[in-house]
């Protein structure tokens, strides 16, 4: 039974990648057909000529048709492919109209609920204070629905928004699938972990387009359905180990966007701008600002990624309070880094004057 179930996951990645892979080309061409086309419109944009967009529907198509020929489409998998379908479309009309963030947030919401309705949701949480007070586990309830629906929804936006540079948000997806592929593994949850290695695969087979110079963009059509699935399995394969680093794990693997946009939210309080407003303050933009180029940023950031997905594994093997101090440990190094990296206004000012000129 092992040894099937191996076999399974290993074909789940091959047959995604491949179909990614393969249909990315096809994608390209459909981009330029509809006019999904990505077009530099203020300086925020990083790349200067029109990009295809829309690229995420490769990577969906490879995603889904693994799950269809390997995974046991229990309710849960008919509940996440249903709000998997959900987030594409809103973000294919995304991408070709740039839709409100309050519509989108809706749909959001939509697809989530749907996952919670057919069983996908955070019914426990460990209690860290077990040694000294109260029950080792604590039965959410009724909070186990609103906890979730923030859960999904923060990591899809969360990936979305750090999806800035070529090969960016879909390699740190990636390199998060692969670390949560191995919690999956840990926590013997076969369904999970052929699911987790379907879009890991789909994700490299996009990945050789989308690197620096990117021949296509997944666009929020990719970014978000990468978060939502990603969101969705971190519940299903590793929140239901039921232990501390339940929470902790997941949070640690995905920490880049999560940290990323928190600092974004606490940045624009901070300023007093609205919080869904776009600026440069992004860890990646931060690192452009001090003279990386894109592929040296994309490395950085995927080093980080890898750092926080080995921490988090290696906390899952050790006790509590050593994961706790890690925990602790990346977050203080973030933090620092994000203060250190802060760009300063006059000197990124005169570079885009000499750029002018």
């Amino acid at each position: 039974m092992l040894i099937s179930g191996n076999i399974f996951i290993i074909l789940a990645l091959a047959v995604a990648f491949l179909i990614s892979f393969s249909a990315t080309p096809t994608v390209i061409a459909l981009a330029n057909k509809i006019k999904a086309i990505d077009i530099p419109k203020d300086e925020r944009r990083i790349h200067k000529k029109p990009i295809p967009l829309i690229g995420g529907l490769a990577i969906f198509y490879g995603f889904v048709i693994s799950v269809l020929c390997f995974a046991v489409i229990d309710r849960q998998v008919m509940g996440l492919l249903l709000g998997t379908v959900i987030i594409v479309t809103v973000g294919v009309i995304d991408d070709m109209r740039d839709l409100s963030a309050k519509l989108k947030l809706l749909f959001q919401i939509i697809a989530a609920a749907i996952v919670i309705y057919f069983g996908v949701e955070i019914d426990y949480v460990a209690n860290p204070l077990a040694k000294w007070f109260g029950p080792q586990y604590i039965n959410l309830g009724l909070w186990s629905i609103p906890i979730t629906m923030v859960w999904i929804i923060g990591v899809t936006n969360a990936v979305n928004l750090i999806d800035g540079l070529d090969g960016l948000a879909c390699g740190v997806s990636t390199i998060a699938s692969v670390a949560l592929l191995s919690m999956t593994l840990l926590s013997q949850n076969l369904n999970a972990a052929i699911i987790t290695a379907a879009l890991a695969g789909a994700g490299f087979g996009f990945l050789p387009y989308n690197f620096n110079p990117a021949k296509i963009f997944m666009g929020d059509t990719g970014s978000t359905f990468l978060g939502f699935v990603l969101a969705c399995i971190s519940i299903q394969g590793i929140m239901k180990m039921y232990a501390l680093i339940s929470i902790a794990v997941p949070v640690l693997i995905l920490g880049l966007p999560i940290f990323d946009t928190l600092f974004a939210i606490m940045r624009r309080i901070a300023k007093k701008k609205p919080i869904m407003s776009p600026d440069r303050g992004h860890l990646h933009h931060r690192l452009l600002d001090m003279g990386f180029s894109q592929r040296q940023t994309v490395t950085i950031l995927y080093t980080l990624t890898s750092i926080l997905c080995l921490t988090a594994v290696v906390m899952s093997l050790k006790d509590a309070m050593r994961g706790l101090i890690l925990v602790f440990a990346v977050l203080l190094v973030l933090l620092v880094s994000l203060v250190v990296m802060e760009p300063k206004e006059e000197t990124v000012t005169e570079e885009k004057k000499d750029e002018e000129n």
